[in-house]
């Protein structure tokens, strides 16, 4: 049996990146029974690998002595503009009544002006590779919170794993070797607080936003009223980074972040409706993974044993807080 009988709801739904996918899988004839197993960890893969990227491209823009803030109203208007771009083409617009002005106030203040500005702050003065370690955290936290909320059961083995991830989060935190310079240690706190609001994001999008909500509509309006948001700020704080022509380092890394991200956020939004909040979240190994590639491959980083002991057991930590199968199965 082929994708041709199973997949015809899917084609037909207003999603652009579902549908995308979906008719390239149906043109190498794949089986519906792999499509229907496969699909959730394509859309993992490929949106840890764009965002690993990130990081990188964020280390780029800040030595280039681009303020923090200018650098996050940059990624959450051009995120949004290259969403409401994808819109178009759908002919999909964000909504604007009042429940769905609430969800962009939200998602734009959770998801991306505070977790955004935190992260550029601390890219200015961590290594890429390690920023995109924190990012494992998520997961983690995710579950933790789910547990608190009554969205997550209890089960020993993913409560192991918050303790293996915490194990390795005081790795990077306690040794003075641990880091290259103790002094980023503060830097990488802001890091893992912006992985607190991620985490708070995830699950706001997992459980109160409705099914029937088209994710690309709802993140575009979501970063453009981010970047509206920002607008006052960057004026008391005199933190304007202007788009010079012709480009240079920081306007092309704007322009990739805000690309990238886009893309990789709205493909995460969709896996948490489609797999839930926990699994979505596991994209951070791919993420963490990509990050620290991109890092010692433009930047030469090199990293201490306790970071590499830090990194293994927070990858082990993501494997023992796994997916639940019955919520992939339920939204599948």
């Amino acid at each position: 049996m082929t994708i041709w009988s199973s997949a015809f709801g899917m084609i037909n739904s207003p999603d652009f990146l579902t549908r995308t996918i979906i008719i390239t899988i149906m043109a190498l004839r794949v089986p519906a029974v792999w499509l229907r197993k496969i699909y959730p960890y394509f859309l993992m893969l490929f949106c840890g690998t764009v965002w690993g990227t990130t990081f990188s491209l964020a280390r780029i823009a800040t030595s280039e002595n681009a303020h923090p803030l200018g650098l996050a109203f940059w990624l959450a208007s051009g995120g949004g503009l290259v969403l409401l771009a994808i819109g178009f083409v759908r002919r999909v617009w964000p909504p604007v009544d009042k429940d769905s002005l609430v969800r962009y106030v939200v998602i734009g203040s959770i998801g991306s002006i505070i977790p955004g500005t935190l992260y550029f702050y601390a890219a200015s003065r961590v290594p890429s590779g390690i920023l995109a370690i924190t990012i494992t955290l998520v997961p983690m936290m995710t579950y933790v919170l789910s547990l608190v909320l009554g969205v997550d059961a209890y089960q020993r083995k993913r409560f192991i794993g918050i303790l293996v991830g915490f194990t390795a989060i005081l790795l990077l935190v306690i040794p003075e070797s641990s880091l290259p310079n103790p002094g980023m240690t503060k830097w990488l706190l802001l890091a893992l607080l912006a992985c607190v609001f991620y985490t708070v994001e995830t699950l706001y999008v997992e459980v109160l936003i409705p099914d029937n909500i088209d994710m690309v509509a709802l993140l575009s309006g979501g970063l453009i009223m981010a970047g509206i948001g920002m607008i006052p700020i960057l004026y008391l704080q005199d933190a304007w980074v202007p788009l010079n022509f012709p480009f240079t380092k920081i306007e092309w890394s704007i322009v990739a972040m805000a690309v990238v991200s886009s893309l990789a956020y709205a493909t995460f939004f969709l896996l948490v409706k489609m797999a839930g909040a926990v699994f979505a979240s596991l994209s951070g190994y791919v993420i963490t993974t990509a990050g620290v590639f991109w890092g010692i491959v433009l930047f030469d980083e090199t990293h201490s044993i306790w970071v590499w002991s830090a990194f293994a057991l927070l990858l082990v930590g993501m494997a023992l807080v796994t997916p639940r199968e019955k919520t992939m199965a339920r939204k599948q």
